[in-house]
């Protein structure tokens, strides 16, 4: 099953960064399989120093801007325990691990993880309708040079629909980041 958090990774001088994925995890939270971008530099992280850290978040507004690189300041931070990283103090649990193999044969990357420790900081609040649609929101984001316009902003507009129902403040704030960003990428690919 596909489980969508955060992952943070540094790179050998310390460099956090804060990218939302969906790892493929196992029903008891022991192994993952991390599928980067080659381009990214959560790959690229992963690849040097070969740990990071995975968080079960439920604040869809730091993973939406995480998502379109707008997070500008880096949210509350401690030292993970057993591995050398970051934990998001915002996270409900997280998941320390360790990249076994790395198979790079196809644009995005296999990583064969094994979580070395975890913890748990609170409940996890749980993801409403709204915060749904604003995952759902940001997955198409990040796909822009992938998806036609036209079939993206269909699905988002069915999304829009839900959020506009359901939504509080910070899914309100986090759905017009990502239209914006939307809006903008396209116009540069059609320039």
């Amino acid at each position: 099953m596909i489980l969508e958090g955060i992952v943070t990774s540094q790179n050998e001088s310390g460099e956090l960064n804060i990218a939302p994925m969906g790892p493929q995890v196992d029903q008891a939270m022991t192994q993952f399989i991390l599928r980067p971008f080659q381009t990214s530099r959560t790959f690229s992280n992963l690849k040097e120093t070969r740990s990071g850290v995975f968080h079960v978040v439920d604040d869809v507004l730091l993973l939406a801007k995480a998502a379109i690189g707008t997070l500008q300041e880096i949210p509350e931070t401690f030292p993970a325990e057993n591995i050398s990283g970051i934990v998001l103090a915002s996270a409900c649990r997280w998941y320390e691990f360790q990249i076994e193999s790395i198979d790079e044969s196809e644009a995005r990357t296999v990583m064969q993880a094994k979580v070395i420790h975890q913890g748990r900081l609170r409940d996890y609040f749980g993801l409403n309708r709204a915060k749904h649609a604003v995952l759902e929101a940001a997955i198409l984001a990040t796909r822009t040079h992938l998806i036609k316009q036209s079939d993206l902003l269909a699905q988002y507009q069915a999304l829009a629909e839900i959020v506009r129902k359901t939504a509080g403040p910070d899914e309100e704030t986090a759905f017009r980041l990502l239209e914006d960003y939307i809006s903008k990428a396209y116009a540069e690919i059609s320039s």
